[in-house]
This record gives structure tokens, C-alpha cells and sequence, in this order.
């Protein structure tokens, strides 16, 4: 019976300690940003094609007021409410002394700056596929902006969801640097897909989750329940959405549809984001919209 009990310990510990360096937090390599400098001009697009307004300003936050990041705006999940932070140019409350680095491990590998795993809500299962020098220009932008010095509300999360650690063992199954649609042909679709599949995390919303909060890449943008319960985020797979390029990218634009209605909802907010954008970008998103498979309408 001893000899087993200490089979048991040693096993725990082994298991213990291969757990513990399987789920340390994973950051970019220094040597990745050398000689990289940040472009605020390109930042800022970066910056609207990431929908970084969207969460982070204050709720009814309009104009200028939407460029204040102070955060606060809560997204209910079944794992629990988690709320944006305030990612404005201030020092204390803010990430205003954020080196690029920093911005970059959050982005891409969901780590703090102080070594933490950051819960999914963040989109980081998509910004990983950003290139570091469109991070580090977006980093040169957010820097221009107003700081603020609301402290930034503490996620509703209970057991055992709350326990950061166990976010390693979530990013190991789900947080992977690929494309999702690997092949397409030519430079409009490539740029396509990078402003839908990593800027603009269309995936995030529209397309459906297991139960571990994991994107079911094999349902690309075919619609999924939204997060809080209420209703459904739509199937934009081309079996199901019939809207042509021309009009998809219109909807980018001015926020209606080819049935003269207006965008409502939380993608009122995408379409502040990307009509900000050039029309050769929203022509882009628009030709990888109609280029993914098309997903079964339910």
C-alpha cells in the first residue's frame, strides 16, 4: 500500500509539473520586433479594422467619444460576464505604458504583461494571425489617443472558469495561428481573408462554438446563438446569404441592405468600423465572404 500511494504522489507531481509548463503563457520572441517602428497613419486603419471601438469605448459613446477606450462594456457568456478593459493612453488605468511587445503578446498569444492568460472574449484566437508590424503600428496609434482613469471592471466569472491557469490548457485545443479557408487565389481574396479571419475576427460571432468555447472551424461563418441567448448571430455562408460582392460591400459602407432595411444591433458597430475603411478593403472582405463554403442553412 505505501509503494502505491507514493506511485500516486509521484504520478501527481509528474502531472502536476507537466500541466504547469504545457499551460505557461506564451509570448512573442523579443528578436520578432527588431527593427520594426510603429506608423500611427497605418495604425489607425489597423485600428478600425479591428473593431477596436466596438468593445472598448464606453457604452453610447458616439464621435469623438468613441476614440476614449475607457472599456466597461459587459459580453454575458455562459461561462460568466466578462467586460473590456480600459485600453486608453493612460498610465494607471489604462495601457499607456504598454511597450509594443506587450500589445503584441496580448494580441497574439492572449498573455499580459505580467505573464497572465487573458480570457477568450478577446479575440486573440484571431489576432494571432495579424502581422506584428500592423500591431506594432496599431501600438503607435492607440498611443495617440485620450487616456482615461476609469479603472477597468472586474470580469463576473465563477468557478472554476476564474482559475487563468487552466486558459493554457483552452489555448493548446483552440488557439492556432493557420487560415481557416487555406486556399484562395489572388492578392484581393488574401487581403480578404485577413481582414475577415484575423483583423476583423468575423468568425468570432458568426460561427458557432463547441462547449469548451471553441470556434467549430468546419461551420465557417454559418451562424451560431449569440453569446447572452438572445437570438442568433446569421449564417454569411454564400447558401444562405444571397447578397452579391457589390452588395456586401455596400452594407460595409452605408449600413443597408439590397432590401433598402439598415443595419441594427451589434453590427451597427462593424460598419462605423468598416466603412472607415478604403473600398478596395470592403471589396475584399465582400469577395471572401462569397468565396467561403457554404455552411447548410438550419
Amino acid at each position: 500500500m505505501y509503494r502505491f500511494l507514493r506511485l500516486l504522489v509521484l504520478l501527481a507531481l509528474i502531472g502536476g509539473a507537466a500541466f504547469w509548463v504545457l499551460t505557461i503563457p506564451g509570448t512573442e520572441p523579443e528578436e520578432d520586433l527588431t527593427g520594426l517602428t510603429g506608423d500611427a497613419t497605418r495604425g489607425e486603419v489597423i485600428f478600425h479594422a479591428g473593431g477596436c471601438a466596438s468593445c472598448h469605448a464606453a457604452e453610447g459613446a458616439s464621435g469623438e467619444a468613441k476614440l476614449v477606450l475607457a472599456g466597461g462594456m459587459g459580453f454575458p457568456s455562459a461561462f460568466g460576464t466578462f467586460y473590456a478593459p480600459n485600453i486608453s493612453s493612460n498610465t494607471e488605468a489604462g495601457i499607456g505604458n504598454w511597450s509594443a511587445l506587450d500589445l503584441v503578446n496580448a494580441m497574439r498569444h492572449g498573455t499580459s504583461p505580467e505573464g497572465q492568460h487573458y480570457y477568450p472574449a478577446f479575440p486573440y484566437t484571431s489576432y494571432i494571425r495579424a502581422e506584428v508590424q500592423d500591431i506594432v503600428d496599431l501600438h503607435a496609434y492607440l498611443q495617440t489617443l485620450p487616456g482615461d482613469a476609469t479603472p477597468s471592471k472586474p470580469h463576473d466569472v465563477g468557478f472554476p472558469f476564474n482559475i487563468r491557469r487552466s486558459l493554457g490548457g483552452w489555448k493548446l485545443l483552440f488557439l492556432k495561428d493557420g487560415w481557416v479557408i487555406e486556399d484562395v487565389e489572388g492578392p484581393q481574396l488574401e487581403r480578404g481573408r485577413y481582414l475577415a479571419e484575423a483583423l476583423g475576427h468575423c468568425g468570432e460571432c458568426h460561427t458557432p462554438r463547441n462547449a469548451l468555447g471553441g470556434l467549430q472551424t468546419t461551420d465557417w461563418f454559418g451562424g451560431a446563438p449569440n453569446p447572452d441567448g438572445k437570438g442568433r448571430t446569421p449564417n454569411i455562408t454564400p447558401g444562405a446569404l444571397s447578397w452579391s460582392a457589390g452588395e456586401i460591400a455596400e452594407y460595409l459602407s452605408s449600413g443597408f441592405t439590397p432590401d433598402f432595411d439598415s443595419v441594427g444591433g451589434h453590427m451597427a458597430a462593424v460598419v462605423e468600423n468598416t466603412a472607415q475603411l478604403s473600398q478596395e478593403d470592403r471589396d475584399a472582405i465582400a469577395a471572401y465572404v462569397k468565396a467561403v463554403p457554404e455552411v447548410a442553412k438550419e
